[in-house]
């Protein structure tokens, strides 16, 4: 397999656009961009999203016992390319404040999901995190989404007709 045909492909897959965010004992804030952002389960609560090992980050967030993930809004794809920028300051901007258990947050994302870290797994040249939902905030606001490396927004498609949701047995859509 080559690598530009699995990075072609996987430029394909939709995903959302986050920046997560955790802040070391002596105060020091880090973040990331990532796309690589996933439920779980349900209970207990879990969340995952992918790091790289080589990322300047990693060990600030090898070593958290919290984070916050800001899943972006439409409108907030600078901040996104801003945290995927290395040898910046990527807090210097002053848009993220303190939110769900003082965590740096986008209070403008569409939402924000603080966690405890559950696990760290080595996964090839990236590590997991896996972190236990503790508290989740919402808006109004489209999600910004990553596809074929360009921002854009989900387009809604139509409700499927109540005889076949019936037929499939779904009571919620």
């Amino acid at each position: 397999m080559e690598a530009a045909d699995f990075t072609r492909a996987m430029a394909r897959v939709p995903g959302p656009v986050t920046v997560v965010t955790t802040v070391d004992a002596a105060g020091t804030r880090s973040g990331f961009t990532a796309s690589s952002f996933s439920s779980v389960s349900l209970d207990p609560p879990l969340v995952l999203v992918c790091l790289d090992r080589a990322a300047s980050t990693h060990p600030a967030f090898a070593a958290a016992d919290r984070f916050l993930v800001n899943v972006l809004a439409e409108g907030q794809e600078a901040i996104a390319l801003r945290f995927a920028a290395s040898g910046i300051d990527r807090f210097a901007a002053g848009d993220l404040k303190p939110c769900e258990a003082g965590m740096p947050g986008l209070p403008d994302a569409c939402a924000r999901v603080a966690c405890t870290l559950h696990a760290l797994v080595e996964a090839g040249d990236h590590s997991i995190l896996v972190g236990r939902v503790e508290q989740a905030h919402t808006r109004d606001r489209p999600p910004l989404v990553h596809c074929d490396r360009a921002f854009s927004r989900p387009v809604p498609v139509a409700r499927p007709d109540e005889e076949l949701l019936s037929a499939l047995h779904l009571t919620e859509w």
